[in-house]
């Protein structure tokens, strides 16, 4: 790892997300689901091969890397620098990746733009409309749109709410809650004999309150998944809440 100071780390939104550190904590992603949920859905979608599809909020790519290598154009956009820098190792001529916000409108349109594996969310509930317009200004006039969330019906019944992890010599001591319609997370550690302390917040996001921000959006949502086998979506017991959606200018088929 890099030398890191504790003036490298400014308590600031994407200052976390940006950090070697998250990267540290989440290195071991589950390549195999989303290799799995990427194919139900594409299948599902019956995308043609070549189509273009917009990544937002792609993080290192993982998700980006398996869909074009099933065929498709892709485009992943992120805020964190260093997640694109890792991303960009594996670009090709129908695979790039940029450093963007997901709430500014793209020049190019998308046959498909997917946010997955919860990056949705946090900010203002203002914000979070925000960013579903954008989307919208991205997406062709025939195109399809998808959020991958969590259930979080699902998470208060199981949230873990002290666990210790360590990664990389790390001990990272983390802490969750469900306060004030969030899902903060409180993550803490010791490097270098500097303590760090960061707090990850996603809004608490039930069905409703989508179907509340879509009605304020040119979008309207077409169904809802909740897993990543595309199984009907149960508030109850099912791990995700997958909505799909489309433009409301967009003909039923």
């Amino acid at each position: 790892m890099n030398r890191i100071t504790k003036l490298d780390l400014k308590k600031e939104y994407n200052q976390w997300f940006d950090s070697p550190f998250y990267h540290i904590l989440y290195k071991n992603r589950d390549y195999n689901e989303a290799e799995e949920f990427v194919k139900n859905i594409l299948k599902y979608l019956k995308l043609k091969k070549g189509s273009s599809i917009l990544d937002a909020a792609c993080g290192k790519g993982r998700h980006s890397i398996i869909i074009e290598k099933l065929g498709y154009n892709v485009l992943g956009i992120d805020l964190s620098k260093n997640s694109i820098k890792e991303a960009k190792k594996s670009e090709n001529i129908n695979l790039k990746f940029k450093i963007h916000d997901i709430s500014v409108p793209l020049k190019k349109k998308f046959d498909a733009v997917f946010n997955l594996f919860t990056s949705f969310g946090y900010h203002s509930k203002k914000k979070d409309v925000e960013i579903l317009n954008t989307l919208e200004k991205n997406i062709k006039n025939e195109g399809i749109g998808l959020i991958d969330f969590f259930n979080i019906d699902k998470i208060k019944k199981e949230l873990i709410r002290e666990e210790n992890i360590k990664k990389d010599k790390i001990k990272f001591k983390i802490k969750r809650k469900v306060h004030n319609n969030q899902v903060i997370k409180n993550i803490n550690f010791n490097f270098n004999s500097v303590e760090y302390n960061f707090t990850e917040k996603v809004n608490a996001l039930k069905l409703s309150d989508f179907k509340k921000y879509f009605n304020k959006t040119n979008l309207i949502i077409t169904e809802v998944f909740g897993d990543y086998q595309l199984n009907k979506f149960k508030p109850e017991n099912s791990p995700r809440l997958i909505i799909l959606f489309k433009k409301k200018s967009q003909p039923n088929k």
